[in-house]
């Protein structure tokens, strides 16, 4: 696997133009030295699904106080003490007994500083997130124990146009917080996302070939 520089440029072009948006790259099965490569080329935020997989690539990365890691994929309870040691944000908060379990082992030490509460914005069985009925509650629910929630985090279902789902998002945050930011668009609908203002896009395998 190596990099594709056409479409990272791409990627970077896009998003220049919007000041509250951030490219995170997406990591997930890539190599150490692809990732080192990048790093080299100014990218500074990452994005791992697995907490043991992340440990095997960052923990040695050399550079890793000077980049931004984010856990984008589901985090198991008894995973938690290794995910805010490691994380700096963990975009997929989305249940009471995670925030429970998170709030029993954070400490000041802790590396994760930001959460994002993670949406099932299609009501999808197969996909992690709470449902939007139990949004605001979880949020609630997280603030009330002294959880930093900063942002929300979806993944839509798999259509030809997201942006029903991203108008959801948008109102969804605007109901609970204007001040959260939102984490939306992967490599098939990021320039959809573009256009509600997202403010970080998860990008993967355009970037990657």
């Amino acid at each position: 696997m190596s990099i594709n520089y056409q479409n990272l440029n791409e990627l970077l072009k896009c998003i220049e133009t919007k000041s509250d948006t951030k490219l995170l790259v997406v990591t997930k099965k890539q190599k150490i030295e692809d990732i080192i490569e990048l790093h080299n080329k100014g990218i500074r935020m990452f994005g791992e699904n697995r907490v043991q997989e992340a440990q095997s690539k960052f923990q040695s990365f050399s550079n890793l106080n000077k980049i931004e890691l984010h856990l984008i994929g589901p985090l198991q309870t008894n995973k938690v003490k290794a995910a805010i040691k490691l994380f700096n944000v963990i975009q997929t908060i989305d249940r009471p007994k995670l925030v429970d379990e998170i709030v029993k082992n954070l400490s000041d030490s802790s590396k994760t500083k930001d959460f994002f509460i993670q949406v099932n914005i299609g009501k999808e069985d197969q996909k992690a997130g709470v449902l939007k009925k139990d949004l605001k509650d979880l949020y609630n629910y997280s603030i009330e124990k002294k959880i930093n929630i900063t942002g929300l985090m979806c993944i839509p279902p798999n259509v030809s146009d997201s942006s029903n789902f991203f108008e959801e998002m948008v109102d969804l945050r605007d109901q609970i917080n204007v001040n959260l930011k939102l984490s939306m668009g992967m490599s098939n609908d990021y320039k959809t996302a573009l256009n509600f203002h997202t403010n970080i896009i998860r990008i993967g395998s355009l970037i990657f070939k």
